[in-house]
């Protein structure tokens, strides 16, 4: 089973590029963020003729996630839970009903920026529910995975001018410390399971020719529950994508489980 995240950056902007990148790299499951949309104007149809079943988060102008999937949904949820009062929508989650069940969870976590500042605490605040969602499925003993735009920068070799991130909210200690927190509960990262050294990245700023000049970090992740990860067949990133016309800032991040 191949299941992908890609932050789309605005569902209208990648109403080509979205359908061309699914018919090329033909996931099962495709976990989408920042639709910018409400749900009512998701254009799901374009989606449901590729066969796709569809769920969305959304939001106007603003964040939303969403789950494609070629096999059923099941039991899907919407928010993160922890706080009733927030209205961004950036979580859902679903079980994909297979041969084996797997949990899907699809998240876009807060920038931040500025840091430090209201935004920040909120970046950690979202963090800290993250974390007591993430022990729960932990807890559960479930084939599942928690996946999306972190934007988190875990290491230096993550980003290709480490220098240039030190106070940014995506690369600040506690904000990273917060990651290190939700990973070392048991989860498995899947790109690194697979791949070491720099130079790989999963986004890249529309300013100063980033692309060009291959100024990236690394901000999309998997984490995989034991279960999950012992099912971990490969990871990884089309950075070809980023190149093609009308691109996402990001591109998407897949992997491979022996579903």
């Amino acid at each position: 089973m191949k299941i992908a995240t890609f932050n789309i950056n605005g569902i209208k902007a990648r109403i080509a590029a979205l359908p061309d990148w699914l018919d090329e790299a033909q996931p099962d499951v495709a976990l989408l963020q920042e639709i910018k949309s409400v749900d009512e104007n998701f254009p799901r149809e374009l989606f449901e003729d590729r066969g796709y079943n569809v769920e969305t988060h959304g939001q106007k102008g603003f964040n939303g996630v969403a789950i494609l999937s070629k096999l059923p949904l099941e039991d899907v949820s919407r928010g993160l839970p922890g706080d009733d009062s927030d209205e961004q929508a950036r979580w859902i989650e679903a079980t994909v009903v297979g041969r084996q069940a797997l949990r899907v969870c699809g998240l876009y976590l807060p920038n931040g920026n500025p840091a430090p500042g209201p935004k920040f605490d909120y970046k950690l605040a979202w963090m800290k529910r993250l974390e007591a969602r993430a022990a729960e499925l932990l807890a559960s003993e479930e084939v599942a995975l928690m996946a999306g735009d972190y934007n988190i920068i875990p290491q230096a070799e993550d980003a290709h001018r480490p220098e240039a991130w030190t106070e940014d909210a995506l690369f600040r200690p506690e904000a990273r410390a917060a990651w290190r927190r939700i990973v070392n509960l048991g989860f498995t990262e899947a790109f690194r399971a697979r791949t070491r050294g720099g130079g790989h990245y999963s986004f890249w700023d529309y300013q100063a020719g980033s692309w060009e000049r291959g100024d990236g970090i690394r901000i999309d992740h998997f984490l995989l529950t034991p279960q999950c990860a012992d099912l971990l067949r490969d990871c990884r990133i089309d950075a070809h994508v980023r190149g093609r016309e009308k691109p996402s800032d990001h591109v998407p991040v897949w992997i491979e489980l022996d579903l």
